[in-house]
């Protein structure tokens, strides 16, 4: 391979791994990722990194609608934890947003999740709503789970093991949106009262755990715009000592400057539980 062919597959990579988003919005309903597009994902999945290559990893497909119809009856709700530490996330302002550098605008949640004064549990009694509303009609949703027996080799909590689900989704979610696929991590899947009833509906073995679950689909419309940031390097990375930033020491790309945030096509003001 030629150093142009090297710089230009570098270009396309480093592309999709920057417009990968949520897709938060609805998809449409008359287009469903077909079987070559859906055994992609599943290839990209098979090829991801994983510790001792152990692939410690099963992936349920869904896309039968009374299937999915019977998930999205399962009663989903929020938990205590989920606002009180979602809320430390939030931004009030694109201006406070950029300065952080992580996080996310409060105003894509419900005013509800925005609460400051710590009374949750007047939230969680307005949030006991349905996986429906997370699904949005969604074609297609494929849940990895695991195998709580196995364990990467004294790897303390099967830290390593998780990671590996993490290389599994980064493969997934790369390969949707290069094949203009919307993506969503729904988390709630991973709720230990929503885990219990899907283990039930997908004949899941009762030592396999739900690590993530996602909706794919084509989006139903030309979506919104929405601010997403990622630090500057020099605020996480370290040259030799911890106390040391890379800085300027190392080079940065031409068209890395002043690109620590991005506003992304999606539907705003749509709210769930996922990954950005």
């Amino acid at each position: 391979m030629t150093d142009a062919s090297k710089s230009g597959q570098f270009e396309q990579i480093n592309q999709v791994i920057r417009m990968r988003h949520s897709e938060r919005g609805p998809f449409d309903p008359e287009r469903y990722p077909t079987d070559d597009v859906l055994q992609a994902i599943l290839e990209a999945a098979r090829w991801a990194p994983t510790a001792h290559n152990m692939q410690n990893f099963e992936i349920v497909v869904v896309d039968d609608q009374t299937t999915l119809g019977a998930i999205g009856r399962v009663q989903a709700g929020t938990s205590e934890d989920f606002i009180r530490e979602n809320y430390a996330q939030l931004s009030l302002s694109e201006e406070e947003l950029i300065q952080k550098g992580t996080g996310l605008l409060a105003t894509m949640f419900p005013i509800s999740w925005r609460n400051p004064d710590g009374r949750t549990k007047d939230v969680m009694d307005g949030e006991n709503g349905f996986l429906t509303a997370t699904m949005q009609s969604c074609p297609v949703v494929m849940i990895v789970v695991y195998d709580t027996r196995k364990r990467a080799p004294a790897s303390e909590g099967d830290f390593l093991g998780i990671i590996s689900m993490g290389c599994v989704m980064q493969n997934m979610w790369l390969t949707a949106e290069a094949l203009g696929i919307g993506m969503q991590i729904m988390s709630v899947f991973s709720a230990a009262h929503v885990e219990k009833e899907l283990h039930k509906i997908l004949a899941i073995p009762e030592y396999m755990r739900i690590a993530f679950a996602c909706r794919l689909g084509y989006p139903a419309a030309t979506p919104g715009r929405y601010l997403r940031v990622r630090r500057e390097v020099r605020r996480f990375s370290h040259r030799n000592s911890f106390t040391k930033s890379c800085g300027g020491r190392l080079r940065q790309p031409a068209n890395s400057v002043h690109d620590d945030h991005v506003r992304c096509s999606t539907i705003r003001g749509v709210s769930h539980r996922g990954v950005r």
